[in-house]
């Protein structure tokens, strides 16, 4: 085990964070309004007493961002874990299926699926997680039948305060980045460096967000609205869930 050196995490942060910015902004370049329209539900919007082309679009690229960031920047986290892991403990990415970060510590060989945040899964992705867990141990057993393995859950954010799920351990937050790097303060000292240009970063995101709304709110208008400008209703009810398609 070697001690962190924050100056590298804060040198990988600079040289790798664009990529998650650069990724929010690919994402909102390939929406399609009539995607995202077939995807939710017109009843809602008018339930919700929406007016205007531009609140239903806000609505629609919001949602996208919500969930989409989310993915987007646990996949990124996911990458400066195993990088801070590698600098302690030697770890790698994983080549097994399902399982992220494989390293030793005092003589045991951990196993570790990460994810951004505790409550990331149902009962049957939990089923899966633990499966695979199984699956890993084997094929690692069958170059070493004697090698003591532990699986973890690794979750970049958040608390659980039993981490012990008889298959796997649940290690989050503060848990989590002691476990891969053997510093108990690592949670709250890479949030700086994750800040990294994010003011001139989100600039260019939100640019990007403006021009996004713009577009759609036209095509929207184009498509849905009267010639007075109201929301056609029935031609967006139509659209979304006729089991014979009328509009293209």
């Amino acid at each position: 085990m070697k001690k962190l050196n924050l100056n590298d995490v804060k040198q990988y942060v600079e040289e790798n964070i664009g990529t998650f910015h650069q990724q929010r902004i690919s994402s909102l370049d390939q929406l399609s309004l009539t995607k995202v329209l077939r995807r939710k539900n017109p009843y809602l919007f008018k339930a919700k007493y929406v007016l205007t082309a531009e609140e239903i679009i806000k609505g629609l690229i919001d949602a996208h961002i919500s969930s989409n960031e989310e993915t987007i920047f646990g996949n990124w986290l996911e990458g400066l874990a195993i990088f801070i892991n590698n600098k302690v403990y030697q770890g790698i990415k994983s080549g097994i299926k399902g399982i992220d970060l494989e390293f030793d510590s005092k003589g045991i060989r951990y196993i570790v699926n990460i994810k951004s945040g505790p409550n990331w899964g149902n009962s049957s992705q939990i089923a899966k997680m633990i499966s695979d867990f199984k699956t890993a141990k084997r094929t690692l057993r069958t170059s070493d039948s004697g090698l003591i393995i532990v699986a973890v859950n690794g979750c970049c954010y958040g608390k659980d305060s039993r981490p012990d799920k008889g298959d796997y351990f649940k290690y989050c937050g503060q848990q989590f980045w002691e476990f891969i790097s053997g510093n108990p303060r690592l949670y709250t000292e890479i949030i700086e460096p994750i800040g990294h240009n994010a003011k001139e970063r989100n600039d260019e995101f939100l640019q990007s967000y403006a021009s996004m709304v713009n577009k759609f709110t036209r095509e929207f208008g184009n498509k849905f609205c009267k010639d007075n400008g109201a929301i056609d209703w029935e031609r967006l009810v139509r659209f979304n869930s006729a089991a014979v398609e009328h509009e293209k």
